[in-house]
Parts: structure tokens; sequence; C-alpha cells
């Protein structure tokens, strides 16, 4: 039996993360970059594949953990009959090299402790050659990686592993530094751990003293934006969806997707989190990416890209990896790259647009491309896709993606009125307005009362509920309210929200999974436009109640098993509960802003929330 995904905290130092269970195992690493292939693996399969255990011999320690204030640096305690032991880790950068340093430190007694390390390059498949160097340091190699083990305790190998006996007694520490980089370079410095410490509780503290919102839900907001800096690129901005390969959306389905890439879908409601936050810095350094990864012919824009913007994320299957609690197949890379989605184009010209009006410079090459694509979306707005939810069935006419189509001229007319940019506004607005009529006319269904999934179908999706939120109509709209309303009597279930009926079999994979919790989030949203304040509040005090005892959340939740499924810590999980939180406690939040002024004209504006009352 695996540990369950909440479980698990996370520890990183922004340009990859490992997976740290309650046990004081490490059972997912990447080398180098997020997307970089692992070495710890038992996370999608058992302890052979690759971890590191640093535990009390005690099966019956019991242990709980927090995170430093403010900071990604996790401490976990364990107590036994013999006393207490704090095992602290983190994950520090230094050029060309990443250090993993755990720290265990007695508080309380005598403890005897063990530690077993199992490392297995290329996802579990490749034992390194270890041999030990002069100063003592433990050499694994295999091809161009290179592990490099400092410790005091003494290590011996056994069964292809490697593995240590040891005591620690009260006010006593005992490093254990694991430093990865290339073979072919020379070896690393020794690391001194208590400057390393310091140096990285520096940085995230001063990272998150910007932070000065003081509402009611300031400590889950706050861990959350430590977690996106987390998946953050120190060095390109480029934000991952999450940490984590195959995750499955449902425990031993096929649902496994690799989420260790950038979407695009992403960045409007990144760049509400972190502007509306004061994180100015890393929401330019998101739209700069955004930039590269869009550059090019329009024609040829992907939905995902990898950190450094790279095109080919081809999917392949890894047979020897079980999978987590067997959810096979294992997949690395994301075949819905090479899909077309058209309402990423509305998200990256929206983004434009939003990165505008907060005061982020943009370059001329930046309305040139923002101009291309929306030339390039007036051709194609008009045939099927494959959606938000990148289905794997028949491309259809899906009402977000025409929604999304709409937001790219609409926030391409206001980009040109607002800014004094020049673009062909009259054939613009023309375009604007026979897509609101399309989407009105053929994604509308009146007998449900509702717009549907795409058009010709009576299925719901929940990313209708973006039809207010984006200003496409007002949250007045009966349409608007009628659509809430069938969400609320079909994709409810235990009071969150599921993407769509995958029973329903359009979407060409096998049915099943958790309610989608950025959905449940847009329905926070959704009922703070239409001033239903206390079912806002209510569903978000729940929604919070989700994340695990130090404030993650992967993608879904299973209400029946009770259990967090999917990829994580998810990106997508945390900047909707940013957003939401703002849009509860703020006067206008990121729902009032983004759906204002976008509204179509002769429909009426929302009128405002309670919390702004």
């Amino acid at each position: 039996m695996s540990d369950r995904i909440e479980d698990y905290a996370v520890i990183g130092n922004c340009e990859t993360m490992a997976l740290v269970s309650r046990g004081g195992s490490i059972d997912w690493l990447c080398l180098n970059r997020f997307d970089r292939p692992a070495c710890f693996a038992a996370l999608l399969g058992d302890p052979s594949h690759g971890r590191w255990l640093i535990a009390p011999k005690d099966a019956n320690a019991r242990s709980s953990r927090r995170y430093r204030d403010k900071t990604l640096i996790l401490e976990t305690t364990f107590e036994t009959g013999d006393g207490i032991v704090c095992l602290t880790d983190f994950m520090y950068r230094r050029d060309a090299v990443g250090d993993l340093i755990r720290l265990v430190r007695g508080v309380r007694g005598k403890v005897a402790m063990q530690t077993e390390l199992i490392i297995r390059f290329e996802y579990g498949s490749r034992v390194p050659w270890v041999t030990r160097r002069d100063d003592g340091r433990l050499q694994m190699v295999s091809g161009p990686d290179r592990i490099m083990i400092d410790t005091p305790v003494e290590l011996k190998g056994e069964d292809m592993h490697t593995t240590g006996d040891f005591c620690i007694c009260e006010g006593e520490e005992i490093p254990f530094v694991f430093s990865r980089g290339l073979s072919y370079r020379k070896e690393p410095e020794k690391l001194d751990t208590a400057a390393a410490f310091d140096r990285v509780e520096k940085f995230w503290t001063g990272w998150s003293a910007p932070f000065q919102n003081h509402c009611e839900w300031s400590e889950q907001m706050l861990r959350s934006l430590i977690t996106l800096k987390g998946l953050t690129h120190w060095e390109t901005g480029g934000i991952v969806a999450a940490a984590t390969t195959s995750l499955p959306e449902k425990l031993g389905g096929t649902r496994n997707w690799d989420y260790r890439f950038c979407w695009l879908r992403d960045a409007t409601l990144t760049l509400y989190a972190l502007v509306e936050t004061g994180f100015l810095d890393e929401a330019k350094s998101w739209r700069e990416w955004l930039l590269r990864a869009a550059a090019g012919s329009p024609d040829q824009l992907q939905i995902m890209y990898g950190l450094a913007g790279e095109r080919r994320l081809e999917e392949y299957e890894v047979p020897w990896l079980p999978g987590y609690e067997n959810s096979a197949p294992v997949r690395v890379g994301n075949a819905a790259a090479s899909q077309t989605q058209l309402d990423v184009y509305g998200e990256v010209v929206d983004a434009m647009y939003v990165g505008r009006k907060h005061g982020i410079q943009a370059e001329a090459p930046s309305w040139e491309l923002e101009v291309a694509i929306t030339e390039h979306l007036e051709k194609i707005w008009n045939q099927p896709d494959r959606g938000i939810w990148e289905v794997r069935g028949e491309p259809q006419h899906f009402t977000h993606s025409k929604v999304m189509a709409w937001v790219a001229f609409d926030r391409g007319i206001r980009v040109a009125e607002e800014f004094g940019l020049d673009g062909p506004l009259d054939r613009w607005r023309a375009v604007r307005d026979r897509i609101h009529r399309d989407v009105c006319e053929n994604g509308f269904d009146a007998e449900m009362n509702s717009f549907v999934q795409y058009y010709g179908s009576q299925l719901l999706d929940a990313s209708l509920l973006q039809i207010a939120l984006v200003g496409f109509l007002p949250c007045t709209d009966p349409r608007v309210i009628g659509t809430v309303a069938a969400i609320e009597r079909t994709l409810v279930q235990d009071g969150f929200v599921h993407r769509y009926n995958t029973s329903a079999g359009t979407d060409g994979l096998p049915p099943g999974e958790g309610v989608f919790l950025a959905c449940s989030f847009w329905l926070v949203d959704n009922y703070v436009l239409m001033g239903r304040y206390d079912e806002a509040r209510a569903l978000f005090k729940r929604l919070v109640s989700l994340c695990n005892d130090v404030g993650l959340l992967a993608e879904q939740y299973d209400p029946l098993t009770r259990r967090q499924v999917g990829n994580f810590p998810q990106a997508f999980s945390h900047l909707s509960l940013i957003n939401s939180a703002r849009n509860l406690s703020a006067v206008r939040g990121p729902a009032m802003e983004r759906s204002s002024g976008a509204n179509p004209p002769g429909d009426r504006a929302c009128p405002k929330s309670a919390a702004a009352e």
C-alpha cells in the first residue's frame, strides 16, 4: 500500500522538486529539471525503483510535520519511547549542482535511526556504479548523471542498496548531503550545510516578504504562492503544472498524465494570482516566458511547452513501473501538446492584456504577436477542436473554446483602445459579434436552459462556469443563471464539481475520476459574482479543508475514498485557491476585474458582490 498522495510534502529549489512522505522517505525526485528523468521513482512503483529513507528504527514512531514559517523548508518530528528527533529537509542550488540536504537533530533522549538509499536513474531502470572517493563521499554514476553522498554516518552497500544505522542524542545534528550534477564535470565542493540552510531560509522569507494580505485565508494563500514559486524555474520563468507524472485521476485507472510542463491555459489566472498579491517579478518572468514560448507562426501555437519553451514533448510509456497503486500506464511526455485547442489563443491575448493593465510593460513585438495570433484565429475559430480538457476522442465544437475565441478578439480590441495601438478594430469587432451570436445560438439549449459542452449535445461541462468569469455574458443573464443551476444539479458531488460526465464516452477514455478542484473554485467565483456570498464562503472553506496538513492540493479529490488524486502539487488548484480567496476578501477581486468591462453592448454589468458591500 502506497502512502496517500496527501501524505506527501514537497521541497524544491526552483529547478526541481522532491516529494517527502510522513515517514521520512523521499519517493520522487527528478534530475536537474522537473522534466528530467527521475532518480527516485518509488512513488510510481516500489522502493526498489529509487527512494531515500531516514527514520527511527522504531516502527511505532509517531510523526508530525510543518514548513518553517514562510519557507519551503520541511521539518518532520519523530517521537519514540526513547526520545524525539527532528528531520529537516530542503534543497539548495549552486552552479551546475543541485543539493538535497537532510539534517537529523536530536531534540530529546537518544534515538536509534536508520537510512536506506536506493538510487535508480532513468525512472528506476538504471543501477549506478558506486565508488568511495578519497574525501569519504560516495559517488554514484550512470552515463551523464552523477550523485555525491556526503555524511559522517558510516554507509555500506547491501543488495544494491546503500544503508546505515546510527544514533542521535539530544543536542546533536547529523547532516546528509545529496549533490546531483553531470558526471563529466568537476566534482562539486563539499557543502557547508549550516551556511546553505541560512541562505535558503533567507531566500524564502525574503521572497515571501511582499505578501501583506491580512484576510482570513492569508496563511493558505501564502502557502499556495510559495508552492507556485517552487514550481517556477528560476532561470526561464516557466511554471510547471505539477511536480509529478502519472499520479492517477482515478486509483487503478488509466487517466495518468505527465504534468511537468507549462500550459498556456494557466497564463491569465497565474498573472492575476501573482500581480494581485504583490509578486510582480514572477509575473514579469512568466509573461516573458509566455512571449518566448508562443513566438513564431501562430498556426504552430501549442497548448503546452517545456520549461524552456521546448516543443517536442512526445509521449511514451514506462512499462517497468507499475504506477501509483497499480495505476498504469506510467507516461513520460504528453501527446496533448500536438492537439488543436482554440481556447489557448484567448488565454494568451487575455494574459497580455492583464499584464499591461497591471503595469508590466510590453515590447513592440508583443503586440505584433498578439495581432498575428488574432488574425490566425479569425481563420480557424469556427473549426472543431479538442477543448480545454484535451479529449482523446473526436474533435467537437466545444462551447468553452468558442467563448475563449471571443475573449481573444475582445481583449485585442481593448488593448488597442486602451493603450493606443493600431489594429483592424472594425473587423475584429465584427468577428467578436459573430462569435458571440454563434455561441448563443448553437451552444445554448433552451430546453435545458443551459449552455452545453459542445454544439448539438445535451452534456454539461464545468468550463461553462467561465462564461461569466471572462465577461462573455453578465452573471445576471438568465442563461448564465440557468447554466450554473444545471451544473449544480448534474456535475456536483458532495458539494464539489466534476469537469464533465466521463461516463458519456465522448473523451475517448475509460470513465471515472475525482472532482476537479479548480472547477470547484470557479463555482465559488460565480457565487461571488452573483451575490451568493454565503454559499461562496461555505464552499471555499470546504475546499480549503481538503488541503493536507502542510497546505498542499493535488489536481482532484475523490469524495468516495476521501483522498486526493491526480498530479501533486497542482499549480491550477493553488492559483485557483489564491484567486478565489481574493474574490471573497477584496472589493474588486480577479473575477470582478476580469468579467467587468468585457460585456457586449446592451448587456448589463454584474452587480457588486456581498464582499464589496
